[in-house]
């Protein structure tokens, strides 16, 4: 049962409040009418949540604020105040405060209140003990780096845990920036090559010829500048886990080679003559359509069933109930430590922003955004301003898609592909078309946001 604690110097407001959460029979409630002993009664009962009178002789409610301000594991503080004054709220709110209601007490509103702040709080709570395991390097799981609530992630774990103990080809697909590469980690972790190499490479990094070098080898003088021989990626993963990001992007000449290693467990170095031995299992991602780059001609058709025989969708942001608003705490007090910043939350404005949002570049256009955001925030509770300006632009002017699991606006109601396309070519037009700075901005490769560029035929 939840701990609240009521300070108020008024005996009537107390009374009428303990018979109200007599009533509620949801929560142990102490009530405090001499703030004097306000530090004393808040190291005693260790509240989840502070009912607080801010108009109070001798100690106020700011002076409990301050003190309880940068605390760990403090109460959610709900601000009660006899009169509407602008400042005092701005002031407390400052001070940690997470919300402010004015007297007489809407016991409905005041329900809800605390209800959300106990949500806050426990989500809180559990970031911290994430943080905490991994910052003294305790055994975080298999999935300890994949941050998320969403019931859809958790089912794709049940999965992951089936199918890691076997040598099964696995094929990740999604949009950019959903987590594919931590889920291949994590799949490597169960897997009885867990002590052996995990070999990461982006394909769409490499030219056609220079990437085949890099992933095979190659013989001395192969190509001008190979003055000696040099071992392939494919090598170095040997008894491990290859994984192969953006597989769609692969040449067809380098597939064919690929297949060989999947059908034959054999390949050939650049420029060599003889074929070597490798034993790896081959994990793969990407984020087109495979089938139908099979039927432009573009990605071999028995290399596409090689690949597939294991196939996890990992769905974009948007679609993931709940993770905007977990994901927000972990990465505010993630990079208000990195930054040195008294960031303890995410205010509710800024919350319903984030909610409303589509994220083109998911987790990882989230992650950008909120550590800039952090960066230039001065309170300590991250508020609509220090929110980078296409993100607004994109949220309070647009008609922004709304998250899974609220309302609609049907004034709002378009696709997803134009929702990305309006906002792809908002992002290019405020970096004056550079896409490197475009891509960072979106969280998503250069490589990816050319593609993007040809998809929807943009004319900058």
């Amino acid at each position: 049962m939840n701990r609240i604690l009521i300070i108020d110097d008024d005996e009537a407001v107390l009374h009428d409040l303990q018979v109200f959460f007599m009533q509620v029979a949801r929560y142990e409630v102490r009530c405090l009418s001499e703030s004097t002993r306000a530090f004393e009664v808040l190291a005693e009962l260790a509240p989840d949540i502070v009912l607080l009178d801010i108009d109070m002789p001798d100690i106020s409610g700011i002076d409990i604020l301050e003190y309880l301000a940068g605390r760990p594991g403090r109460p959610e503080v709900v601000i009660l105040s006899g009169v509407e004054d602008i400042k005092l709220a701005v002031q407390a709110m400052k001070l940690g405060a997470y919300d402010y209601l004015t007297k007489p007490i809407d016991c409905d509103k005041l329900t809800i209140t605390i209800e959300r702040a106990l949500e806050r709080r426990n989500l809180v709570s559990e970031i911290r003990e994430l943080r905490e395991r991994t910052d003294a390097g305790g055994d975080e799981g298999p999935f300890g780096r994949v941050v998320t609530r969403a019931p859809q992630m958790l089912e794709i774990f049940k999965y992951v845990e089936l199918i890691a103990p076997t040598d099964n080809a696995v094929l990740l697909w999604g949009e950019s920036g959903t987590g594919k590469e931590l889920l291949a980690r994590a799949i490597h972790r169960l897997s009885r090559r867990r002590d052996r190499p995990f070999v990461a490479v982006n394909a769409g990094v490499f030219a056609g010829e220079l990437f085949a070098s890099e992933l095979f080898g190659h013989a001395r003088g192969a190509f001008t500048g190979a003055v000696s021989d040099k071992a392939g990626l494919v090598e170095k993963a040997h008894g491990g886990t290859l994984f192969l990001d953006e597989i769609g992007e692969l040449p067809l000449a380098v597939q064919v080679k690929l297949l060989r290693v999947l059908q034959e467990g054999e390949y050939l170095r650049l420029g060599a003559t003889e074929n070597r031995h490798v034993d790896v299992r081959l994990i793969t991602a990407t984020n087109k359509d495979l089938r139908e780059e099979i039927g432009r001609g573009s990605f071999r058709a028995d290399l596409f069933y090689r690949l597939n025989v294991c196939n996890i969708f990992v769905p974009p942001l948007r679609d993931r109930e709940g993770d905007v608003t977990y994901l927000a705490q972990y990465f505010v007090e993630k990079y208000a430590r990195l930054h040195g910043r008294k960031l303890a939350a995410v205010s509710e404005d800024v919350l319903a922003l984030l909610k409303r949002y589509a994220y083109p570049g998911n987790v990882r256009e989230l992650e950008n955004i909120l550590n800039g955001a952090v960066l230039v925030e001065t309170a300590t509770e991250l508020t609509r301003a220090a929110l980078p300006q296409y993100f607004l632009e994109a949220t309070l002017r647009g008609k922004p898609f709304i998250a899974r699991g609220d309302r609609r606006d049907p004034g709002a109601e378009r696709s997803i592909a134009e929702v990305e396309r309006e906002h792809i070519e908002r992002v290019l037009r405020s970096t004056s078309g550079n896409r490197t700075a475009a891509a960072r901005i979106l969280g998503i490769s250069r490589v990816t946001l050319i593609a993007k560029i040809k998809q929807f035929k943009l004319d900058l």
